[in-house]
């Protein structure tokens, strides 16, 4: 086990699975103790399967694996009750809080003339309500412990540089960077940081689906991922189609380790240079 958020607390959100999964095993490498929440439900407007709790589960036994503790609860992020819930779940259970991950997220497509009131409230809710909630839960307990933190919020590529057929998706993104920079001015004051994530293409579920292939080629019967390579290949600078969820994870951890200590409000892209394109 490393070191470099030794004997701190991260709360997770979207912790079942992708990104989520590995930002808590690779915080739990490093020594910290895990509080990880996921819906472990549907979504409606979602058209790939989202986590179960089977899937947080593993999450839980990936982190045991490295010799940290994690403590799992089923909490929706539209729903701040269950997270104040979590939040206080946590304290009880490791006496602090120091590290906030607000990873939680969905994604769906359509064009903007036919896109569904419901596709887009879930999106909103989801995507940013549910990052505003995540904040607000876990806010004040960092204030009070007095010992500073570090909050870090997932947007995407697309909250910088944005594309057809994810008006809703981009709008909430490029709100992330809107919360995080208040927030940011409003918390230095305590030491607490904020800073948001921007991925480019990640390989996990959210990606590598049939309801995606699909979309990307709908000139094939049954597209697979390497039928869609080329196309996500051409969003970034770099010759790669998708990052690794470990990459952003690795960016995740810096930022919540002391060797960040004095980065707060920014922005950071890990993106193959997609916002270049």
């Amino acid at each position: 086990m490393g070191e470099r958020v030794r004997d701190k607390v991260a709360f997770v959100t979207g912790a079942a699975r992708g990104q989520g999964r590995s930002h808590a095993v690779r915080l739990a490498e490093e020594g910290a103790r895990i509080v990880g929440v996921d819906l472990c439900g549907g979504i409606a407007t979602v058209g790939y399967p989202m986590p179960s709790m089977q899937d947080l589960q593993e999450t839980v036994r990936l982190v045991e694996k490295t010799g940290s503790r994690m403590l799992a609860r089923q909490a929706d992020v539209r729903d701040q009750q269950t997270l104040r819930a979590a939040v206080a779940d946590g304290l009880e259970e490791f006496g602090q809080l120091d590290i906030v991950v607000a990873n939680a997220g969905i994604f769906s497509t359509a064009p903007s003339p036919t896109m569904s009131e419901s596709m887009w409230r879930d999106m909103i809710d989801v995507n940013l309500t549910g990052v505003w909630n995540t904040c607000q839960a876990t806010m004040q307990p960092l204030i009070d412990a007095g010992r500073g933190g570090s909050i870090v919020l997932t947007s995407s590529s697309a909250g910088i540089k944005t594309g057809p057929n994810i008006t809703h998706y981009s709008a909430a993104k490029h709100g992330v960077i809107g919360i995080m920079r208040s927030l940011a001015a409003e918390l230095a004051p305590h030491w607490i940081r904020v800073n948001s994530i921007h991925p480019t293409t990640v390989a996990t579920d959210m990606i590598f689906n049939d309801t995606i292939y699909r979309l990307f080629r709908p000139d094939l019967d049954s597209p697979g991922a390497d039928d869609v390579r080329d196309v996500y290949q051409a969003l970034n600078l770099l010759p790669i189609p998708w990052v690794e969820a470990a990459d952003i994870s690795n960016a995740v951890l810096f930022l919540a380790s002391d060797e960040a200590r004095y980065v707060t409000a920014v922005a950071l892209p890990v993106d193959a240079g997609a916002t270049q394109r």
